[in-house]
């Protein structure tokens, strides 16, 4: 356990710090290597851990091409300016319809799909509208924290559901009849705590006369139509998908690289610098970690976790909930959500998932939400990071943990009384 331990703490301490640019799927080939080399997992363990998480990472590159395409389009910017323009310049209003707009992509288009297209945007046009610092930081704040407390409601808004879905055969309808209350919750409760909390720095009114048409930032018209209607599409492919028990990761990655090819066609892209703007980094890091903590699996932790949540049962089912949820928040603040949902997912399973569903959607609302809490909670938050420290904006730790610590308990507590 010792050594395990200690291969997945030095690879997560260099997947944060990015030593001279060291990015993060190779910090995590070089951490699964290592933990190969020492016996922590076998090379059976890795084909096991591939078969794992194949549909969750190729989906998730899918989600991520077809977001960089409509991004191209300028799909996001006319949203973007079209909730600023709804909200009549009543600086309340933007903050709570910046908030449904990131609640939306991150449902369809995933919680990094929202960090790495939305956030630099959004950015761009508070410094357009000339918003004081205290504002700014308000709704990248807030517009970071529904990206990921929104990423509920579809097997394709997070990773970790692909994953979970994936590990316990779970069908793209099905779950999006157990996880439409628990995020609706959370989408209130979320803007409910972050209007609290940011309340006194939100303007009371801002100019958004001076904004261009929304109309104006749209690179191709004919895309942008076109768009409405495969997206349609793209949705009613996920639920036939389900009834043919097909892998996700055929439509969301089959779907983008058509839409892609149509996009090439009306000159709206150049497929090749989308291809490879795609964040790859992340199918390393995936696998990389993942067999990274195969090895704490190995070594008996999800025997631990299982031996709690087994105690959690006996105090009943609102208590075996609630404390599941909250297990996996703080595993996941700690030691990120990635590899959390995996070890959490296989301790459930020796729980035993039969009778356990709700505990199955506990894990992912935990591990959605909790790692909140901390900038190295869920790689959602650490490409957000890194996207604003590349325009500029530097959000320390404490300054982050000062909203996280406070914000997500609430916010995940009534998101499990959906399940309840």
């Amino acid at each position: 356990m010792a050594l395990a331990m200690l291969v997945f703490l030095i690879t997560l301490v260099f997947v944060i710090w990015q030593p001279k640019g060291l990015q993060i799927g190779t910090t995590a080939v070089v951490g699964a290597v290592v933990a190969l080399l020492v016996g922590v997992v076998s090379f059976n363990d890795v084909v096991v851990v591939i078969d794992i998480v194949w549909d969750a990472t190729l989906a998730f590159i899918g989600i991520i091409i077809l977001s960089m395409v409509l991004d191209e389009i300028g799909f996001f910017e006319w949203a973007a300016i079209k909730m600023a323009k709804l909200s009549g310049g009543n600086g309340h209003k933007m903050f709570v319809y910046i908030l449904l707009l990131g609640a939306v992509v991150a449902a369809f288009f995933a919680n990094d799909g929202a960090a790495l297209i939305l956030t630099p945007i959004l950015l761009a046009k508070m410094k357009y509208l000339k918003m004081k610092p205290l504002a700014i930081f308000a709704f990248l704040m807030a517009g970071g924290f529904i990206g990921d407390s929104a990423s509920n409601p579809l097997v394709i808004s997070n990773l970790t559901n692909i994953v979970t879905v994936g590990y316990f055969d779970i069908g793209f309808v099905e779950y999006a009849k157990n996880m439409f209350l628990p995020n609706l919750l959370a989408i209130f409760a979320s803007i409910v705590v972050l209007w609290i909390y940011f309340r006194k720095d939100i303007p009371f009114s801002i100019d958004v006369s001076t904004l261009p048409e929304a109309s104006s930032v749209i690179k191709n018209q004919i895309m942008f139509k076109f768009s409405w209607f495969f997206l349609s599409i793209l949705m009613v492919g996920y639920f036939v998908g389900d009834f043919y028990n097909l892998p996700v990761s055929l439509f969301a990655l089959g779907g983008a690289l058509l839409f892609l090819a149509i996009a090439n066609h009306y000159k709206a892209v150049k497929p090749i610098m989308t291809i490879k703007a795609a964040p790859w980094q992340v199918v390393w890091f995936s696998v990389g970690l993942y067999v990274v903590v195969y090895g704490l699996k190995n070594a008996g932790l999800t025997d631990v976790i299982a031996s709690w949540i087994i105690e959690l049962n006996t105090h009943g089912n609102i208590v075996a909930i609630i404390g599941t949820g909250f297990l996996s928040a703080v595993i996941s603040s700690i030691m990120n959500n990635m590899p959390t949902i995996m070890i959490m997912d296989i301790a459930i399973d020796h729980v035993g998932y039969i009778g356990n569903e709700a505990l199955v959607y506990a894990n992912i609302l935990g591990s959605n939400l909790g790692p909140k809490m901390t900038p190295i909670g869920s790689l959602a938050t650490l490409l957000w990071l890194h996207v604003l420290a590349q325009k500029g904006v530097k959000i320390t730790w404490s300054e982050y943990m000062k909203v996280g610590l406070v914000i997500t308990p609430p916010v995940l507590f009534v998101a499990l009384l959906g399940l309840i």
